[in-house]
């Protein structure tokens, strides 16, 4: 098993919790995302998507979007499901994760806030206004998601599933940028009660071998 990742990207902070969850045992090889490495020939080669995580098994299959990753790795690996099997509780558990991975991060990630300062002259106030726009937006509708169908420890109920995968990077990205996330009472309770646990501990930016502090 190999993940290529590096240590503050939020996609590849998804799939290392996932890969803590579930016990399972990798190879961690860092691309460094702020100085282009993914932009190299060789790394290009292997991931056209340009990006991270990017994902190997020991069969040699590979992956390259997080999500992707994060099912493979529950339907392969059974133990401690991200997904539950109701098919109503599964679509809640789909509907967070995706307001997180397919609404907020996409629009605030690395290459998206450069593309703005590279050709549109955005100033870092700017940048940093257009950013906390996106997180209040977003976490608006994680909280009310929460607060209707949430219940438990974790997004929902006592185990975490894929919604937890995805919301505490989101939030750790949100509080190194500096928002103010007190808004979203929920959010936090759940961020927070993740953060004491071994396997979020074991996935966070800080553990990584790649860790620029």
């Amino acid at each position: 098993m190999q993940l290529y990742s590096f240590f503050n990207s939020s996609t590849s902070y998804r799939v290392r919790i996932a890969l803590a969850l579930k016990g399972v045992e990798y190879r961690y090889t860092g691309v460094n995302i702020r100085v282009g490495e993914q932009s190299s020939d060789s790394y290009r080669e292997l991931n056209p998507s340009k990006g991270v995580p990017y994902f190997i098994d020991e069969d040699g299959n590979r992956f390259s979007q997080s999500l992707a990753i994060i099912q493979y790795l529950d339907e392969r690996y059974p133990q401690s499901p991200l997904l539950p099997k109701d098919k109503v509780e599964k679509a809640r558990v789909m509907e967070l994760s995706a307001a997180i991975a397919c609404d907020m991060h996409p629009v605030n990630n690395l290459r998206v806030l450069g593309y703005l300062s590279k050709n549109f002259g955005v100033n870092d106030q700017q940048k940093s206004q257009w950013y906390t726009h996106w997180i209040n937006e977003g976490f608006t509708a994680v909280e009310t998601l929460l607060q209707r169908y949430g219940s438990g420890d974790y997004c929902f109920g006592n185990a975490p599933s894929l919604a937890d995968c995805c919301l505490v990077p989101q939030v750790a990205n949100a509080e190194r940028m500096g928002c103010d996330l007190s808004a979203y009472p929920r959010v936090l309770a759940v961020y927070n009660h993740c953060q004491q646990q071994p396997a979020f501990q074991q996935a966070a930016p800080k553990s990584q071998p790649d860790f620029i502090g």
